[in-house]
């Protein structure tokens, strides 16, 4: 009876760990769903930025008609997002949110001048391709249950060694060698895109309720950079110059 009683409990503790599973992998993916809502408006806005700016030839000509307004428009991308990374626990939902977007827009500006310099084409092909590549990615980063903690801190380090490459390369404009740290950033963001997924997966599982909306969009912001990043560079690639 002693044996039976013990299959029972042990039965029924075993349903309730799954059902208790079932609710938090329901919940976990509700909020990624947000976080790719999110990140999919965000790379709206830059497109639509990047639109607008485009059919003003004036505008173009005031932001871009001197390197000084470039680098102040790069200054206001990092300061952005320095800001919403240690000051993300302080702010509202509201005003994360809109930070994020307004960051997609300073970058709208910023990427504009590559459909002028890119064909439409070829721009929309690597958008493809990003997407495609991106999206295979962070779904593997999302369903694998390998702990990717260890390659992010590589990955980490491998893009602070290309940032470092790319600031030499800008006095020696080398373009072979531009080639192949546009080829390792290409490995590094697609490496990334699984990471950040299975990061903010995990947070989404561990956060307050109250906090789900702020985990969102710098989950957003994270994968946002992954994919801009990613095309950017595989531009380098499948882009035909005007």
């Amino acid at each position: 009876m002693n044996e039976w009683n013990n299959f029972n409990n042990d039965g029924y503790q075993t349903a309730v760990q799954a059902e208790n599973e079932i609710t938090l992998q329901r919940y976990v993916a509700g909020v990624m769903r947000k976080v790719y809502g999110k990140m999919t408006l965000g790379l709206l806005v830059t497109a639509i930025t990047s639109y607008l700016l485009l059919s003003s030839q004036a505008a173009m000509s005031l932001i871009f008609s001197s390197s000084a307004s470039i680098w102040i428009l790069f200054a206001a991308e990092l300061g952005l997002v320095i800001y919403l990374s240690a000051r993300i626990d302080k702010l509202s939902t509201g005003t994360a949110t809109a930070l994020f977007y307004l960051y997609s827009a300073l970058n709208g500006i910023v990427l504009a001048p590559i459909f002028i310099v890119y064909t439409g084409v070829s721009i929309a092909t690597t958008f493809a391709i990003t997407a495609g590549t991106f999206g295979a990615m962070t779904i593997f980063g999302y369903v694998t249950r390998q702990d990717l903690s260890k390659m992010g801190s590589f990955l980490f380090m491998a893009l602070i060694g290309m940032i470092v490459c790319m600031l030499v390369n800008l006095f020696m404009k080398n373009a072979m060698f531009d080639m192949l740290i546009s080829g390792a950033c290409v490995l590094i963001f697609v490496g990334l895109a699984a990471w950040d997924t299975q990061a903010i997966k995990r947070q989404c599982a561990m956060a307050d309720p109250s906090d789900l909306g702020k985990v969102a969009t710098m989950g957003a912001l994270s994968l946002y950079l992954d994919f801009i990043n990613l095309f950017l560079h595989l531009l380098r690639f499948f882009g035909s110059r005007n």
